[in-house]
């Protein structure tokens, strides 16, 4: 991303704002490239992170081989913007959504791939694609440790992949998994085995994370990787020792707005600004100016700071940079990001997909 010519009038002392570091974030775009590119894997990001189809073309001029979408409504946010060779990693089920998975399949220059776990899916959307100039891809989503989300075993897994080759409209192209686990290795490998002896190919073997991306070449016929917080990481990446401070991109910039006691600040941050997500940490986002500081509690317009472990303190009318637990929900809870540089404002980017959870 090169400097723009002119500067966004953006007051950063308006608080609360959202900003990004773009100097940090073109940084993480380059170096999960770099491994990805090192390993021969294809970098297929998510897009959930930042939903913004200005980040999604950075990632693509960095050499991704296109992007990864949860919902129907990011996929037509992306692919108005220009996009075109998406996978959609959720299930696509009930009449309303596989008529408007198909009117998106319809866009001109479109290349849609779904990930499926059910042969009732497989079923509906072989209805819809039957009569299609192109079959629809679609990977098995498989569960190779945790429980969220697809087959259960590689026996399950072929299974399926029999029923999706064997019906009119719909292509078997391979896997799919989230995240990486001890057992990835194992179940796919397996699985790997049953699908040859069983005369079909996968051409994809899709794994995803940001935590667990350097370990996407161990996983036996890895082909892509799909990574979504790694662009601007956050307090749950470096805990899981997929970042350190440094790599976090996001900054929540927020008001000391109240010092009701000396040991509590307010700020004008609340759960509409930092989103009420844990993820395993001790309050809701780290302070970056007073790291011994603990969000305690949120309310909607209100974060409540206890400054018992503080030894200076924040005053009234001060800024603080906060970086959030999760920085995806972050983003989905504001109209637009801010991207700085050396601390000016050089580009503001609509959330073009905030909200887009169907």
């Amino acid at each position: 991303m090169s400097a723009i010519a002119t500067r966004p009038a953006v007051d950063l002392a308006d608080t609360p704002v959202v900003t990004i570091d773009l100097d940090v974030m073109e940084a993480n775009i380059r170096r999960l490239q770099a491994y990805c590119d090192a390993h021969g894997i294809a970098n297929r990001p998510h897009i959930k992170t930042h939903k913004i189809p200005e980040i999604a073309r950075a990632q693509l001029a960095a050499g991704a081989v296109g992007i990864t979408c949860q919902k129907l409504g990011e996929v037509a946010v992306m692919l108005e913007a220009g996009l075109r060779d998406i996978l959609v990693t959720y299930n696509v089920l009930g009449a309303a959504k596989v008529r408007r998975l198909r009117a998106l399949a319809d866009h001109p220059g479109a290349r849609l791939t779904v990930a499926i776990d059910d042969l009732a899916v497989a079923r509906a959307l072989s209805d819809a694609f039957a009569g299609a100039g192109d079959p629809l891809r679609v990977l098995v989503e498989c569960d190779t440790g945790a429980g969220r989300m697809g087959t259960p075993t590689p026996a399950a897994t072929v299974e399926l992949a029999q029923a999706i080759a064997g019906l009119p409209g719909l292509w078997f192209e391979g896997l799919m998994t989230y995240p990486i686990t001890d057992d990835t290795a194992r179940f796919f490998e397996a699985t790997l085995a049953k699908l040859d002896r069983a005369g079909l190919r996968a051409n994809t073997v899709s794994t995803g994370g940001t935590p667990a991306y350097p370990r996407a070449h161990t996983v036996p016929g890895v082909t892509e990787h799909r990574a979504g917080t790694y662009v601007f990481n956050d307090r749950a990446t470096v805990a899981a020792g997929a970042a350190a401070w440094e790599d976090c991109a996001m900054r929540v910039r927020s008001t000391v707005v109240s010092r009701p006691t000396a040991d509590r600040a307010v700020l004008d941050a609340g759960s509409k600004t930092l989103s009420s997500d844990l993820q395993g940490q001790t309050g809701y986002g780290r302070i970056v100016e007073y790291p011994e500081a603990v969000i305690v509690r949120l309310n909607e317009e209100h974060g409540i700071v206890e400054l018992g472990a503080c030894a200076r303190r924040p005053q009234v009318g001060e800024i603080v940079s906060i970086i959030p637990n999760h920085t995806c929900v972050v983003t989905n809870l504001h109209d637009a990001l801010v991207g700085v540089r050396d601390g000016q404002a050089e580009v503001v980017w609509r959330v073009a997909a905030r909200g887009a959870v169907r």
